[in-house]
């Protein structure tokens, strides 16, 4: 029996809306800070001291301590929130090789040329990465074939629609893909595949979003003795809502590179409520934004020594230093049980978090047990109904003023759980104290 292969990135149901809900560099070692944990009286701080990070990390960093804190899905949950990320996806820290081919029908014909549309994604994808990844990974989007390729079958005739499955018309997109491509092109070479469509082909993104991912799908076809098993397609143009893409349209492939490393769709079929612009796979039109701490730790761009793992009773204090800045504690995790857990982390207006309105402390919910696009991860807006700060097109403004600012607090009273900002320094830095009542589970 053929094994179920990993579809994301498409969007289903989803109504159309101003807040547009998604469907789906220097390149050395970095020297960062990472921390060391010391506790006393049954308080953690988070203490920073100077070390060199460099290399490839197969796996989220860990350390027996983190262990409660590594939540897991069940089996059958397509793309999960747990830690470590199972195998079968592109490797998210050193070096990845992306292979851009850009491709036309001989019923839609490239607009423009080919290297202009690869110019559409190439350097701000890279550089985006960097910034976010703190230079953990190494990402070269590379185009070795410089012209259009033309498919052997008009567009129609793949029947690419919003929804459409891998079978039939993709497998057939890839298979013919392939044939085209291999003479010219060593697929071994390269980690993950970009196919960016002629914009022409297909409606525009303002009416339907067709961009969509196939990951870890070991049944693609064969190119060089290697499945094509990582693959990004990316349609139509995105913009800021003012006409423009050129600054703003490629977050679309950042956001399904997301898929390629492991990382769900974060809005659900009502849109972006649950997590807002507060992460990439939640919400990439418009404005920049970044990923939240745990798709960072996911990935492997943070040191364990900068996670805290609040498991036991009692109460724990961290500091928090902004998550868009490289060193320093970034993670604190409140495990609920083996599968879920709350996060929190500071947010502020820094690196690829142009758009944060209101700094402050992030608190959400990660459920390894719910899968991509129903919602995952659920973040806590510390000033419910109040319409937000932000008036930036395509972000959602409810949550935009969700962080917690000093002496507020965040309660799980099920749970017996509570996280409060005690106060900020000089440097902008945030305390936070966790304080857990009893053991339990939040329903």
């Amino acid at each position: 029996m053929q094994q179920p292969f990993r579809r994301h990135g498409i969007r289903h149901g989803i109504p159309r809306r101003r807040i547009r809900p998604r469907r789906a560099v220097a390149f050395a070692s970095v020297t960062a800070l990472t921390l060391a944990v010391s506790t006393s009286a049954g308080t953690g701080h988070l203490t920073a001291k100077a070390t060199t990070a460099a290399g490839a990390t197969p796996l989220a960093p860990r350390s027996a301590a983190l262990d409660p804190c590594m939540i897991r899905g069940r089996v059958g949950v397509q793309m999960s929130e747990g830690i470590p990320t199972p195998p079968g996806y592109s490797r998210s820290t050193g070096t990845v090789r992306a292979l851009n081919l850009m491709i036309d029908f001989s019923d839609v014909p490239g607009e423009g040329s080919a290297m202009d549309r690869f110019a559409e994604f190439a350097p701000q994808t890279q550089k985006w990465f960097r910034t976010s990844s703190y230079g953990r990974i190494d990402y070269r989007p590379e185009a070795p074939v410089t012209e259009w390729l033309r498919m052997p079958k008009p567009f129609h005739a793949y029947e690419i629609e919003r929804g459409a499955p891998f079978e039939p018309g993709y497998r057939r997109l890839v298979q013919d893909l392939v044939r085209v491509a291999d003479p010219v092109v060593d697929f071994r070479e390269y980690d993950l595949v970009n196919v960016l469509v002629t914009p022409n082909a297909g409606p525009s993104a303002l009416d339907t979003v067709l961009s969509v991912t196939f990951a870890g799908n070991k049944e693609a076809p064969v190119a060089d003795g290697k499945p094509v098993a990582n693959a990004s397609f990316v349609y139509s143009r995105q913009d800021d809502g003012s006409g423009s893409y050129t600054e703003t349209g490629y977050r679309v492939l950042p956001h399904e590179n997301g898929h390629v490393f492991g990382l769900p769709d974060l809005y659900t079929h009502e849109g972006g409520g649950a997590v807002g612009h507060w992460d990439i796979m939640s919400e990439d039109w418009g404005v920049d934004n970044d990923l939240l701490g745990w798709h960072k730790w996911k990935l492997g761009w943070l040191d364990a020594a900068q996670v805290g793992c609040a498991s036991a009773p009692g109460t724990a204090e961290y500091t928090l230093t902004p998550l868009a800045i490289p060193g320093g504690g970034k993670l604190v995790v409140v495990p609920l049980d083996a599968r879920s857990a709350y996060a929190v982390e500071l947010r502020t207006r820094a690196g690829n978090d142009v758009a944060v309105c209101r700094p402050g402390v992030l608190v959400y919910k990660v459920d390894a047990d719910i899968d991509t696009g129903n919602g995952p991860i659920k973040v806590y807006d510390s000033l419910r109904d109040s319409g937000g700060c932000a008036r930036s097109p395509n972000v959602h403004a409810e949550l935009s003023d969700a962080p917690f600012v000093p002496g507020e607090t965040f309660t799980d009273i099920q749970a017996g759980i509570e996280i409060t900002v005690t106060g900020a320094d000089a440097a902008g830095n945030h305390r936070v104290r966790v304080t857990r009542q009893q053991e339990g589970s939040a329903g």
